[in-house]
């Protein structure tokens, strides 16, 4: 079975450096799923194709593709690599707040983009777990800060201890299946309204 090409779009307002690109990527065994040649029609496409990487111009009409990319990774649609003939100070750094993944200058060399590709996609893929991971541990910490506040309720309410408020929540969480972030809302919620 052979691996699936990694899919990849391209956006550049002048044709010739697109079909340039195509060509490259494509001997270099790479799938290129599409192509635009402004900002706007870029970031439709990137939505709507759900590349694996996309290669972008920063000078484009309509918007440029540090905006494009901004737009992408705020998404987490693909990793974005800027592909310019520009590699200024002011342009490398709005590329950084942008969390473009790669910057390559033109002219570069084919043995450059292959390595680019490679590393951004990595890179993406830390990144999307890291964001995962991070959202997963707010809830966590939201949940617990819940189930605090519960307890404390529970505490001045009843005139128990610590340990025998997070005993009520925890078996009441285990009689009714439900969460025991959900029993602290309900206790907190009967609290608010009593």
């Amino acid at each position: 079975m052979t691996p699936t090409p990694i899919r990849v779009f391209i956006a550049d307002d002048d044709s010739i450096i697109r079909l340039d690109l195509r060509q490259m990527l494509e001997a270099m065994g790479y799938e290129v799923v599409g192509e635009a040649e402004d900002g706007e029609q870029a970031l439709l496409s990137a939505r709507n194709l759900r590349p694996d990487i996309c290669i972008l111009d920063v000078k484009m009409p309509a918007m440029d593709g540090i905006d494009v990319a901004s737009h992408i990774a705020n998404e987490s649609l693909a990793p974005v690599i800027l592909l310019t003939a520009y590699g200024d100070g002011e342009l490398v750094e709005r590329a950084r707040g942008a969390n473009v993944f790669g910057y390559l200058v033109k002219p570069f060399k084919p043995s450059d983009l292959g390595p680019a590709i490679e590393v951004a996609r990595g890179n993406f893929e830390r990144f999307v777990a890291l964001n995962k991971e991070v959202a997963s541990l707010g809830s966590r910490l939201e949940s617990r800060r819940l189930i605090e506040k519960a307890k404390g309720t529970l505490m001045q309410r009843e005139g128990i201890s610590e340990a025998e408020a997070y005993r009520r929540i925890q078996t009441r969480s285990m009689d009714s299946r439900c969460s025991m972030k959900e029993i602290a809302e309900q206790i907190l919620g009967a609290d608010a309204q009593g």
